[in-house]
């Protein structure tokens, strides 16, 4: 992967503005297409499978009247005066009609109509008015709702306060307010002091926007067609912003470091995408992969929330390993720090020994030289913060955590003072009437079981549908929607049901929006423990992956539980217990949103992983360069530290600044993060890593051989990539030659054929000698089919292993003397490979290039003196040509595929050395005069003696055993040295 984004990083720097111009043109189609298209953000808390969901979905398909949404409005008198004096009774019916008249609303429900129950308070200060919708809260347009709030004019006018409430009432709009621009300064100013240059701090938060901007278009279109949470695109902007400021300044950290000790600015620049880029890449790769986890869990708008998260993920890896190389192709060499500057000094003191220790360093042997109070300081900050934890109470949003001051608000806070609380948040009791012979008499038996239970302010009349299938009991609780004792009378009806449908033969279910509030709450609640052992199962398989390690991953896992159960309990104490919730604009605390602990989970695993990933991924390197357990720590930690103390800040901002003017939904989820991420990098990869790494020693990067081999290498020190640069720097020495290798070892499973070193000028006929076998494997080899065991290797300028792809696309590889029974024709042979080889704007010509290959075959056998005159026709049967013609044949198409190296390998000698002549002529005429022709033959030795070709410079290699280079006469000089040397093992 390393080096693939190194090329990556190069190609983007070199075209620096056609990918800057890709960017711009999806930046402006896809943001712009999302505000054309006019999606809306809608709150549906629909969960499939569970009992109030599925009552739902019947009393829908046949009880429609009652199953859609619902909504309220709350009449007030004026003080001195009851709601129920005559001024008012024809404003209020006049209010009533008008409200019913909207279009897609169902019914309205007067404060005095014989079935509106308890709708007029004891002091007769207020009444409320049911509405009731055609459809469910997310049918519900901002339409609807501003003609069914037009209609307070006439109340209004008659001396009443009109309030409307209910879950249709919930914000969902979103936007960027004054403390989210707050948020992306304060990242300004830590990137501007990190790098010390506004230039170099201005491309990350440049980079970021522009994803974001994408994200917001995309999330934004989606919502047009589908249901899309307002918290979803809140969610995605902020995990956006804070990773693609992160993840470009990890790159460009990279990038300055490298450029201050002088390496070339294009250069740098794919070295710190491959690098930088490919931790990015990993990271990146784990925050998606925990995001979509939330898919498991089965809930809807659970899932837009995780996919949209997840594509602000995806989004900002494109921009930090495309944009961002390619505005550093704009910049050039610019972003070098200034000699002598303070980040010039910064990016070269670990090579000074000299240098004054950094902070980081300065840190981390701190903590090592006391490294069980570290581990033991931090468990203790961390548990005894996570104790609110413990107190944890999950519910859904309701018209309580609505902004002060807004209609809902006011509507809850009347409802709750003048009617109770339970009046926010009825029960609804769908009844199956099919079974009963008396309706009306067991509803009220069904309603006076309801009564006795406790917690119960009102029951209602049981209402049968037309087509008597289902009744609906409505029972309003005492408490709040978000308390706990309406949770235990939602659990204690259920408990009920069995015993009412013994008594009446009537089964009943529990519904609403309070009881989908309440399932959800239990059904997350209830995947909270499975889905954080996925999480950290997960975690530790990962970083097994990367660190070679077993202990790392372990330790790595229960730091992530300790900082996330931490930001729970500092999330419980402010938006539950209410500390200190002035202070940052909490105005109603309550119980949790109940996905929040979830949502946060499977956020901050991934961004802990991030921190993991730089800091661990440095001691390593060292470790493996050193072998020093103990000072791998204190360089790996000092060489990041800066960066990932930057990176956090940045997180937290971003992330806090959402809080003091977010919704009541995003507030908490905004904190949680903030506190989670201050909580995992300083206290947890900062401190808690180093000291149990310094306790751990070299067992920390123990790994049993078995696991080793089973688990993939993921390279994201960049270790091929360092080969790769070598492996240039190495073929940049040899010439230009076609073919050249040093102490290359080939060989496959454990089979090795000994060293070679060879050097081969292009258009070249090598001959090779030796064992069948040894043949072939350094063929595969040579042609990028087999990776080699050790050495190098280069093949037109492509280094061995790092261009094996390359490689195989610039070799051509055929057996010409084996006879396999086939019975395909020669024309189809050669059509099959020019289809598979040719470029697609050559494919009509196909047939042509055929017949011109088929004619030039025949003549150019002709021209080299072969004796059986036989001609091969695009109907031969490849397998019934005699030997010299079936040779020839094969050797025709593998030239024909146009690489600049063809090789060929015979099992048997041609029966006489006029036809191994006569086949060397016409290949070495076939192929173009630049072309390096190596053929493996049993008797290459004695054909190389014989000079039987002499149409372009031979050469002779023996790979039977060792010998010295084999040149050997012939019309044209080699241009460069021959060393060849080999041996059969």
């Amino acid at each position: 992967m390393a080096t693939l984004l190194y090329r990556l990083g190069r190609f983007s720097y070199r075209r620096a503005w056609p990918v800057i111009g890709v960017w711009l043109v999806l930046f402006v189609g896809i943001l712009g297409g999302g505000f054309a298209l006019g999606g809306q953000t809608q709150e549906s808390f629909a969960i499939p499978g569970t009992e109030s969901q599925d009552a739902l979905d019947r009393l829908d398909a046949v009880f429609p009247q009652v199953a859609g949404a619902s909504a309220q409005a709350i009449l007030v008198a004026p003080d001195g005066s009851s709601i129920t004096d005559e001024r008012f009774a024809e404003p209020i019916a006049e209010m009533v009609s008008s409200i019913a008249a909207v279009d897609g609303i169902d019914s309205a429900i007067g404060p005095f109509d014989e079935y509106a129950g308890v709708a007029v308070t004891d002091d007769e200060q207020m009444a409320r008015v049911q509405v009731q919708f055609e459809g469910r809260s997310e049918e519900v347009t901002p339409a609807m709702l501003d003609d069914l709030t037009g209609t307070s004019g006439i109340g209004e006018e008659a001396g009443l306060r009109v309030e409307y409430g209910g879950q249709v009432f919930q914000d969902n709009t979103f936007g960027i307010t004054i403390s989210e621009v707050f948020g992306v300064i304060f990242a300004g100013l830590v990137l501007l002091i990190t790098f010390g240059s506004l230039r170099a701090a201005g491309m990350p938060l440049l980079s970021a926007l522009i994803g974001v901007g994408i994200v917001i278009g995309g999330i934004t279109a989606v919502s047009a067609f589908t249901t899309v949470s307002s918290t979803a695109p809140l969610l995605a902007l902020m995990i956006g912003l804070a990773v693609g400021i992160d993840y470009s300044l990890f790159i460009l950290s990279r990038h300055r470091n490298q450029l201050a000790e002088g390496e070339d600015p294009e250069e740098s620049a794919g070295i710190a995408v491959g690098t930088a880029g490919s931790a990015v890449v990993f990271a990146g790769i784990t925050v998606i992969i925990a995001l979509l986890g939330l898919l498991v869990v089965g809930i809807p708008f659970l899932s837009v929330m995780g996919i949209g998260a997840a594509f602000a993920v995806l989004v900002a890896i494109a921009v930090a390993t495309t944009l961002l190389p390619a505005i550093l192709g704009l910049a050039k060499g610019r972003l070098a720090p200034k000699p002598g500057s303070r980040a010039h000094r910064r990016a070269l003191a670990h090579d000074d020994p000299n240098a004054k220790p950094a902070m980081g360093l300065r840190w981390v042997r701190l903590v090592m030289k006391a490294p069980i109070l570290a581990t033991i300081g931090v468990v203790a900050i961390l548990g005894t913060l996570a104790i609110p934890a413990l107190s944890l109470d999950l519910n859904l949003p309701d018209g309580g955590s609505e902004p002060a001051g807004s209609t809902q608000r006011e509507a809850y806070e009347l409802v709750s003072d003048g009617f109770g609380p339970g009046f926010n948040g009825p029960l609804v009791i769908a009844v199956d009437i099919t079974q009963t012979t008396d309706i009306l008499e067991d509803l009220d038996g069904i309603g006076a079981t309801l009564r006795s239970l406790d917690d119960v302010a009102n029951v209602s009349q049981g209402i049968p549908d037309v087509g008597l299938v289902t009744a609906i009991i409505q029972v309003t609780p005492e408490s709040a929607p978000d308390a706990a004792e309406t949770k235990a009378l939602v659990q204690a009806i259920r408990d009920l049901a069995p015993e009412i449908e013994e008594e009446f033969g009537t089964t009943i279910a529990v519904t609403g929006a309070t009881a989908v509030g309440i399932d959800i709450s239990n059904r997350l609640t209830n995947a909270l423990v499975p889905f954080g052992l996925i999480v950290v199962g997960l975690s530790i398989v990962l970083l097994m992956m990367v660190f070679r390690s077993v202990l790392v991953p372990i330790k790595a896992a229960l730091g992530f539980l300790l900082s996330v159960i931490a930001s729970f309990g500092v999330v419980v104490a402010i938006f539950q217990w209410g500390w200190l919730s002035e202070l940052i604009g909490v105005e109603n605390p309550g119980p949790i949103i109940s996905f929040l602990p979830i949502l946060l989970m499977a956020v901050l695993f991934g961004l802990a992983m991030d921190y993991e990933v730089f800091l661990v991924s440095g001691m390593r390197e060292e470790y493996v360069k050193t072998g020093d357990a103990r000072f791998a720590v204190a360089r790996g930690f000092g060489n990041g530290a800066r960066v990932v103390t930057a990176a956090a800040l940045i997180m937290f901002f971003v992330f806090f600044a959402f809080v003091p003017e977010g919704t009541g939904t995003i507030q908490p989820i905004a904190l949680g993060l903030a506190v989670g991420i201050a909580f995992d990098a300083f206290l947890v990869r900062m401190t808690l890593v180093p000291a149990i790494m310094t306790l751990l020693g070299r067992s920390a990067w123990w790994l049993p051989n078995w696991l080793s081999r089973a688990l993939p290498n993921m390279d994201i020190e960049g270790e091929s990539l360092r080969e790769h640069r070598h492996g240039l720097d190495w073929t940049a020495t040899q010439g230009g030659a076609a073919i050249s290798a040093e102490l290359l070892v080939a060989g496959s499973g454990g089979y090795r054929v000994s060293p070679l070193s060879l050097s081969i000028p292009p258009g070249s006929l090598v001959l090779a000698s030796g064992h069948p076998a040894d043949r072939r494997v350094v063929a595969a080899t040579i042609a990028g089919r087999v990776s080699p065991v050790s050495g190098r290797a280069q093949v037109a300028g492509l280094p061995l292993p790092s261009e094996m792809a390359g490689v195989s696309r610039l070799v051509a590889i055929a057996d010409i003397g084996s006879r396999t029974g086939s019975t395909v024709s020669y024309g189809r042979l050669l059509t099959e490979r020019l289809r598979l080889t040719q470029p697609w704007y050559r494919a009509r010509s196909i047939a042509a290039q055929t017949r011109r290959w088929i004619d030039q075959v025949n003549q150019t056998l002709a021209d080299a003196g072969a004796a059986s005159g036989i001609a091969i026709s695009s109907d031969s049967i490849v397998d019934t040509l005699p030997q010299l013609e079936r040779s020839a044949a094969i050797a025709a198409v593998a030239v024909a595929e146009g690489t600049p190296v063809v090789i060929l390998d015979q099992l048997e000698a041609f029966a006489s050395d006029d036809d191994a002549r006569v086949f060397l002529e016409t290949v070495s005429r076939l192929a173009a005069d630049t072309t390096t022709i190596v053929v493996g033959s049993p008797v290459a030795r004695d054909l190389a003696d014989r000079h039987v070709a002499r149409s372009r410079p031979m050469l002779h290699v023996d790979l039977s055993s060792p010998a010295q280079p084999h040149p050997h006469p012939h019309p044209h000089p080699h241009p460069h040295p021959i060393d060849i040397r080999g041996g059969a093992l």
